[in-house]
C-alpha cells in the first residue's frame, strides 16, 4: 500500500526491508509499535478489528516512502481469525519476521458482575490468539533460523489481582508462555521477548472501565513500544518497561504471595459494594 520513511533514529538493520505483523495496531501500544518499527524501515502487516482506524495508519506510515504496509481486518475474539490472518499473509507470499502479539484488552469490576461471555473473549484474544498465531507463524521462523516474538503482557502479570481477576490471570499466563518459549528456541535463532507494560497512555482503562489513577504515572504508549522492541533486539526475555514498575515487580518477589493479593484488592476494590 505505499511506504513511510525510516527514521535514521534508532534504525534496525534486523527488521529493515523484513516483514512485521503486529496485532492490534488500531491504538495504543499497538500503533506505536507499528510507528516504531516503520521508522526501523521494516515492512507491515496490521490487524485489528476496526478497519477505518486500521487504513488511517496505513496512510500515515506510507506517506513518506520506504516500508510497505498491508492491513487485514479481524477479530480475534473469534476463534477462525488467527487461521485468517495467517491465510492472509499467506496469500500475498509475506514471510513474517516479528511477530508481535499486542492485542488484548481487560474488564473491570467483581468477578461474578462482568458479563461471562467478555471474560471468555478476553482469555480467547488475550491467551488463545497468542498461542494460536505463534504456533501458526513459528515453524516458518524455524526453518529460516530466524525470528523474532515480542508478546505484550503487564506488570500485573507478576500478581494476582482482585477486580481485574481474569486480565491479570491472562497476562500471568501470556508472561510465563513467554518465558518458556525463550528457553526452548533461543538456541535455533529465535527470540521471544515479554513486554510488561504499567499504567499506559492508551484506550485500555476506557474499556475496561477500571479507575485511571493520576496520570503522572502513565507512561506514553510510544516509550513501552520502544522499551519493547530493544528488549527484544538485545534477547530479552521479558522487559518491564519504566523505572518504577521494575521496583515494584522486584519488590514482590519478596513479599508474601497472600500479602501481595491483598495490597491490590484494596488499591482495585469498587467503592460501590456488590449488589
Amino acid at each position: 500500500m505505499g511506504s513511510a520513511k525510516p527514521s535514521a533514529l534508532g534504525a534496525s538493520d534486523r527488521w529493515r526491508g523484513k516483514w512485521a505483523l503486529v496485532t492490534g495496531a488500531s491504538a495504543g501500544i499497538g500503533s506505536a509499535l507499528a510507528r516504531d518499527l516503520a521508522g526501523r524501515g521494516c515492512n507491515l502487516v496490521l490487524t485489528a478489528r476496526r478497519r477505518e482506524r486500521l487504513e488511517q495508519l496505513a496512510s500515515e506510515l506510507t506517506a513518506g516512502g520506504g516500508v510497505n504496509v498491508e492491513i487485514v481486518a479481524a477479530d480475534l475474539a473469534l476463534p477462525g481469525a488467527p487461521e485468517q490472518i495467517f491465510e492472509f499473509t499467506s496469500q500475498k507470499k509475506i514471510a513474517i519476521q516479528l511477530l508481535a502479539n499486542n492485542a488484548g484488552f481487560g474488564a473491570y469490576g467483581y468477578f461474578d458482575q462482568i458479563d461471562l461471555q467478555k471474560q471468555l473473549d478476553m482469555v480467547q484474544v488475550n491467551c488463545s490468539a497468542v498461542i494460536h498465531l505463534t504456533h501458526l507463524f513459528l515453524p516458518q521462523m524455524l526453518e529460516r533460523g530466524s525470528g523474532d516474538i515480542l508478546i505484550l503482557a503487564s506488570t500485573a502479570a507478576f500478581q494476582a489481582v482482585p477486580f481485574i481477576t481474569t486480565y491479570a490471570a491472562t497476562k500471568g499466563f501470556d508472561l510465563h508462555l513467554g518465558e518458556a518459549l525463550f528457553e526452548e528456541f533461543a538456541a535455533r535463532g529465535i527470540r521471544v521477548c515479554v513486554l510488561c507494560p504499567g499504567p499506559t497512555t492508551s484506550e485500555f482503562h476506557a474499556v475496561s472501565e477500571s479507575p485511571s489513577g493520576p496520570s503522572k504515572l502513565f507512561e506514553a504508549a510510544e516509550k513501552v513500544a520502544r522499551v519493547g522492541l530493544e528488549g527484544l533486539m538485545r534477547g530479552k526475555s521479558c522487559v518491564v518497561s519504566g523505572t518504577l514498575n521494575n521496583i515494584q515487580v522486584q519488590a514482590l518477589r519478596l513479599a508474601p504471595r497472600r500479602t501481595v493479593t491483598g495490597a491490590a484488592a484494596r488499591m482495585f476494590r469498587p467503592k460501590d459494594k456488590p449488589g
